[in-house]
């Protein structure tokens, strides 16, 4: 009887096959990860060039929006500054209206003097039917005086009423001042008031009798050697001198007062029309039933633009036609000056 050997399942090589096999899966799954991680790899990479090719297109995007902005703030500075000049323009063109009307009102208030000087003219030339006989008459100094004991003198201080070779008043301006302060040697108060207003020898106090100085010997002379030396320059307009002088120093308490302004200029270089100051002074210095005015208004106008650089409705014009119906309604004389 032949005796089998007995079979045993789990042997040597049974273990060798299967540690084969198991080292065949790992090997597999060792390959399978690193062509895994090498794909991570390659989506990590094509992810980040996505990433930056998204910034640099927001970047673009962000500075195309900042060049907007400027844009818009440069196109509305533009728009600002283009309204502006609209608005300057239309001033310059009103202004320019305005101008233009003033010179419509000097033309035909030059025409209408021409008219009077072509009758006067006529008149002078008709022979007199009788031969006259004109008395040996001593001449009056410049001022012609009506009786007023307070004294403002308003003098225009610009530069045409200046000598351009030292810069001062011209001479002939504080001599014609000095005229009329010796037709009055007698007063019981004097100012002087430059053409912007402002008091040029100062005010005692605020009241209206202490803002007047007082008539010696002493405020006369510094009167002409503040005159002399004055170097504040005004506009060529005197007419805001007038209004202070009317506000500041006419006492309607003092039934004793006779007041009296004198205007010493050549140009009314004011937007305002003349009507518009001949109504301002018609309230402050009103006139009673009779036509009486308390307060006379005289003028003094010298020849720098009228003689030297005319032009029709002119500011010098302006000045002569204004000061001509101020003075006549307010009591006073208006004198021009041929030469300086």
């Amino acid at each position: 009887m032949i005796r089998r050997r007995q079979t045993q399942v789990f042997s040597l090589s049974f273990l060798d096959c299967i540690c084969c096999g198991f080292g065949a899966i790992i090997l597999i799954f060792v390959l399978n990860i690193g062509s895994r991680h090498k794909e991570k790899l390659e989506s990590l990479l094509e992810v980040q060039r996505a990433l930056a090719e998204k910034a640099a297109a927001l970047a673009n995007i962000q500075a195309a929006r900042v060049e907007v902005q400027r844009n818009n703030q440069r196109i509305t500075r533009q728009v600002t500054e283009a309204r502006l000049r609209n608005d300057e323009i239309q001033a310059l063109v009103a202004e320019l209206e305005r101008s233009l009307q003033h010179e419509k009102r000097g033309q035909q208030a030059l025409l209408v003097d021409l008219d009077e000087l072509k009758k006067e003219i006529a008149a002078r030339q008709k022979k007199p039917e009788h031969d006259i006989v004109l008395p040996d008459v001593k001449p009056t100094p410049l001022g012609l005086p009506i009786g007023n004991n307070y004294i403002a003198i308003i003098v225009d201080t610009s530069g045409s009423m200046r000598d351009p070779n030292h810069g001062g008043l011209w001479p002939i301006v504080i001599r014609t001042i000095d005229s009329v302060l010796d037709s009055y040697p007698t007063i019981d108060g004097i100012q002087l008031i430059d053409g912007d207003g402002r008091f040029i020898l100062g005010r005692r106090n605020a009241s209206r009798t202490a803002a007047w100085l007082p008539d010696t010997p002493q405020t006369r002379d510094a009167i002409k050697r503040t005159l002399r030396r004055y170097d504040q320059d005004t506009v060529s307009n005197p007419v805001p001198g007038v209004y202070n002088a009317m506000r500041f120093l006419f006492d309607p308490d003092n039934p004793k007062m006779r007041m009296g302004i004198f205007v010493f200029g050549d140009e009314f270089n004011s937007p305002d029309s003349a009507d518009s100051v001949i109504r301002r002074l018609d309230e402050l210095n009103p006139a009673d039933d009779n036509g009486a005015r308390k307060v006379t208004i005289n003028a003094v106008g010298f020849p720098t633009t009228i003689r030297y650089q005319f032009s029709m409705g002119n500011t010098g014009l302006r000045f002569a036609n204004l000061m001509r119906t101020v003075t006549y309604l307010h009591g006073g004389a208006f004198i021009a000056l041929q030469d300086l």
